[in-house]
């Protein structure tokens, strides 16, 4: 049986990826702690750990700097009208709503939270913000809350000001209590990947099951905030 990995989950549904596994056959293992591996950590698919997976943007220039050991896979589309059916994503500046900032620049030496250090939404598209000055100067705390979902509480509780989100994230997890003070992206959204050394034609059929999915399961995916898998384009990923 094939081996599906997730590195997006909690924040993205786990029901979403176990929907995935099981029309795909394929058995469905989690990592929590990171949203995809970057230098220094563990690397499953190099070793064939594991065949698929749903990884953070930057992981994927990363899996392929020396050779070709993934490739990708159709993407999911948001339901999100700015995505304009695309497989695109946001990360969205959140702070409470009743917080007196108006402008990302008030942020500063405000309270930042984020989900991990290797994640596009959470981490590296804030780092785009406020380059050339580093995290721990522009704000007066960085806090690693471990995901989206706990950044949320974080902001929610007044615990920290603000918090960059994966907008999908977002508008499945979003309240009241939050408004969104500046948007970044579009993004290509996470990858869906697949070993490059699998025979070709389970590529073939794992790429054609996506790229139908919305066929048989068209209502689970539209409660998951998307509407069908399209093909992508690897070169859309460079400089993730």
């Amino acid at each position: 049986m094939l081996k599906l990995i997730t590195y997006l989950s909690p924040s993205i549904p786990t029901d979403f990826f176990e929907l995935i596994a099981a029309d795909l056959g394929a058995e469905l293992l989690f990592e929590r702690a990171i949203s995809g591996p970057l230098a220094g950590d563990d690397e499953p698919f190099t070793r064939g750990a594991v065949d698929l997976g749903f990884i953070c943007a930057p992981s994927l220039p990363f899996l392929n700097a020396t050779r070709r050991v993934v490739e990708l896979l159709p993407l999911p589309v948001p339901t999100d009208g700015r995505a304009g059916g695309r497989p695109v994503y946001f990360a969205d500046v959140v702070v409470r709503a009743d917080s007196p900032w108006q402008s990302f620049d008030e942020l500063r030496g405000r309270r930042w939270a984020y989900n991990d250090r290797n994640s596009k939404s959470g981490w590296f598209s804030m780092l785009g913000r406020i380059t050339p000055e580093a995290p721990e100067r522009f704000f007066g705390e960085v806090v690693a809350a471990g995901s989206h979902l706990r950044s949320l509480e974080l902001v929610k509780r007044g615990d920290v000001d603000a918090a960059a989100i994966d907008s999908n994230v977002l508008r499945l997890n979003g309240s009241g209590e939050l408004r969104v003070l500046e948007s970044w992206g579009p993004f290509p959204i996470q990858p869906v990947i697949v070993r490059a050394d699998l025979p070709a034609e389970t590529r073939r059929n794992l790429a054609e099951r996506l790229l139908t999915l919305h066929e048989r399961h068209g209502d689970a995916l539209a409660r998951f905030g998307f509407s069908h898998f399209v093909s992508g384009d690897e070169a859309a990923y460079r400089g993730a």
